[in-house]
């Protein structure tokens, strides 16, 4: 049987994440004495872990069917081989967020993005900051560098950064102020444009569906409450993103049921209150574990 190879992120801010959404697909893997290998066990899914960096590569030379990579990563390679581009983003993921962002030094006098045109902008993405700032019609030189970007204008190499932001507590460190977010990215799953083989296709629409389940999971809830029979109407339209409820008579009150529901959305405490308004009571919100549709 065709084995799937899936590339992860051998270490950093994606690496555990990746592994913990796999096996809540179901998947166990053997891990390889030099763990950058682990060998799949009750599922023909083998894993790769490598650096971020080598993931877009490793799947545009069909080492690895599929990958778990940053966006950005992903997008700044595909520009980079526009000739040999057949990556396509399968599932986007919940992890992983950040921004691309433009940074300059405090007191730099630039008011605009368009003041930006003719500048130099040092990166870690050129390709990536070159198509936006392009597609915004502005004219500027990128500057590669493959780490510490934010002191570039410090030593007078560049005249702006554009650079990876989260809480912006380095770019503090160093005199310099967020001026404008380009890309907004967050982990995704990507594979190839290319027709595999039937087998190993119909496994990974296995894993898919899989994922699937489990994403939509997360952001499920599984709610319990008892209801007036006469109020039922009305409390299913405040249960956020719920599907039609199951409805159980109560032993020995004939006026009021047991309302379940599967909410597929995010349950705040502002429903709960809005639920017991309307009068509902012994409500109970459960996380949700697994799901298929």
């Amino acid at each position: 049987m065709n084995r799937i190879r899936v590339a992860i992120q051998k270490s950093g801010r994606l690496s555990e994440k990746s592994l913990d959404l796999l096996q809540r697909c179901g998947l166990r893997f053997a891990r390889s004495k030099d763990k950058l290998y682990w060998y799949g066990k009750d599922f023909p899914i083998d894993l790769l872990l490598v650096r971020d960096d080598d993931i877009p590569r490793l799947l545009l030379d069909g080492v690895c069917d599929l990958g778990i990579v940053g966006e950005n990563i992903a997008e700044e390679a595909m520009l980079e081989n526009t000739a040999d581009n057949n990556l396509e983003q399968l599932r986007k993921l919940p992890f992983g967020g950040c921004r691309l962002s433009l940074a300059v030094p405090e007191n730099s006098g630039f008011q605009s993005v368009a003041d930006l045109d003719g500048c130099r902008i040092a990166t870690s993405y050129p390709a990536l900051t070159r198509s936006i700032l392009t597609s915004k019609g502005i004219s500027a030189e990128t500057v590669k560098f493959s780490g510490s970007v934010e002191i570039a204008p410090g030593l007078g190499t560049a005249d702006a950064i554009s650079d990876l932001v989260s809480t912006g507590t380095t770019l503090r460190a160093n005199h310099l102020v967020e001026f404008e977010v380009l890309f907004q990215s967050t982990a995704a799953l990507y594979g190839q444009l290319e027709q595999l083989p039937v087998e190993k296709q119909n496994m990974i629409d296995r894993l898919l569906s899989r994922l699937d389940g489990v994403l939509l999971a997360a952001e499920s809830k599984y709610v319990m409450l008892h209801a007036p029979r006469d109020a039922v109407d009305t409390i299913t339209r405040l249960l956020p993103g719920a599907e039609n409820p199951s409805l159980m008579n109560l032993e020995g009150d004939p006026g009021r049921v047991a309302l379940h529901a599967v909410c597929r959305e995010t349950v705040f405490w502002e429903h709960l209150e809005a639920l017991k308004g309307a009068g509902a009571s012994a409500i109970l919100v459960l996380p949700v574990e697994k799901m298929l549709g």
